[in-house]
């Protein structure tokens, strides 16, 4: 099978280099747009092309309100200092994420409580989530509160892993039966779509990422999406120092961030938007090359929900059993085709380890045996 898919992947990408697992693409108006900042100078967070960004990520996902930051931990933690997390309370969400999930609830002094994931989607699992709150918290005249440290549970934050959707339905009525908050990680997901909804637009809040291995970069940026118009002029006053506007006054009426995206990067983010349509319709006929390959296999291609539609970021497969995941591993990347297993799962990291959680066996099983194949966007033809 390694060889088999070495040599598969070779020739979808036409080459005998070194593949990455996902490379940006720049063939549009990136180099115009980043060196009109230059010429005009206005390469900070004073610019048109970040309010341009903005509006076509509103426009793209149908969000109310899009508030661009320097990144999507930077977008995540104005979502939980917003929602009102702060030092000493549990926020919940998954072991299988990638670790700005739960530093951006560290850096708000509170903790995250582990919950399984649903072996299919690779989200956040409801039924696991119900369980955990019905057996270790309770409502009180202050909210959730878990029964054992008398500590505020305040939020729920599933991931859409890899572009997958989560099952937002279901979350989102269990947070509301507990008077929790959902936020949306859509870190991975722009271009994904719950029941006909962009992934990000369900919960409260929801947030993009657009680092370099993203469906479309900005080099290092991210994107604050807001269910409620008055979130979003709360979180661009809060994320660009809490300034007040004056011609040359400098009065900053509470203790803000400054998250605020660059006018460069945001010239960077515009012209891969003109481009996301295309990167979509690639990735979407890459991933249907994999399935096609493993189908007769004993190997599981992860495909998109039947609820939702997936912009397929990063493809995965799921090996039979830990061993042959090792050696796919091994093989690949030996061989310059770049392979990579799912994230050391948070819980097992030395920070979070001591944080309270619930059975994982699916997060688990899906780390031992799932590997993330090469996904950059390509012409293929269908």
């Amino acid at each position: 099978m390694d060889n088999q898919l070495i040599a598969f992947v070779r020739d979808l990408y036409q080459t005998t280099d070194f593949i990455p697992l996902h490379a940006p693409n720049f063939q549009g108006n990136e180099q115009q747009y980043v060196l009109d900042t230059l010429h005009t100078t206005f390469v900070s967070s004073v610019g048109a092309y970040v309010g341009q960004f903005e509006q076509q990520i509103a426009t793209y996902t149908n969000s109310p309100a899009a508030v661009a930051t320097v990144n999507g931990t930077a977008a995540l933690h104005t979502a939980l200092y917003m929602t009102g997390v702060r030092s000493g309370d549990l926020v919940i969400t998954q072991p299988l994420t990638f670790v700005a999930t739960c530093n951006a609830i560290h850096h708000c002094g509170a903790e995250p409580v582990f919950v399984d994931v649903h072996r299919d989607n690779l989200g956040l699992c409801p039924a696991s989530l119900t369980s955990f709150l019905t057996e270790h918290a309770e409502l009180t005249a202050a909210g959730c509160q878990h029964k054992a440290t008398g500590r505020r549970i305040v939020a729920v934050v599933p991931m859409h892993t890899f572009g997958h959707p989560a099952m937002l339905d279901e979350l989102q009525s269990i947070c509301d039966t507990w008077q929790l908050t959902l936020i949306e990680d859509a870190a991975e997901s722009l271009g994904s779509f719950y029941k006909g909804l962009h992934t990000g637009t369900i919960g409260r809040f929801g947030t993009l990422s657009f680092n370099g291995n993203k469906i479309i970069t900005t080099g290092g940026g991210g994107m604050l999406l807001c269910r409620q118009p008055a979130d979003g002029i709360q979180a661009r006053h809060l994320t660009t120092t809490a300034k007040q506007p004056h011609a040359y006054e400098f009065y900053h009426d509470t203790a803000g961030f400054n998250y605020r995206l660059p006018n460069l990067n945001a010239a960077l983010g515009c012209a891969q938007m003109e481009r996301l349509s295309i990167f979509l319709q690639q990735k979407r006929r890459l991933a249907a090359r994999y399935q096609q390959f493993f189908a007769a296999t004993d190997y599981q291609f992860v495909t998109e929900p039947a609820y939702g539609q997936s912009n397929y970021w990063l493809n995965a497969v799921i090996c039979p059993t830990a061993k042959t995941r090792q050696q796919l591993l091994d093989t690949t990347n030996q061989q310059g085709v770049m392979t990579r297993p799912v994230w050391q799962l948070m819980h097992q990291l030395p920070m979070y380890q001591h944080c309270l959680r619930g059975p994982l066996p699916n997060a688990v099983w899906l780390a031992e045996r799932l590997v993330n194949l090469p996904s950059s966007p390509i012409l293929l033809q269908d």
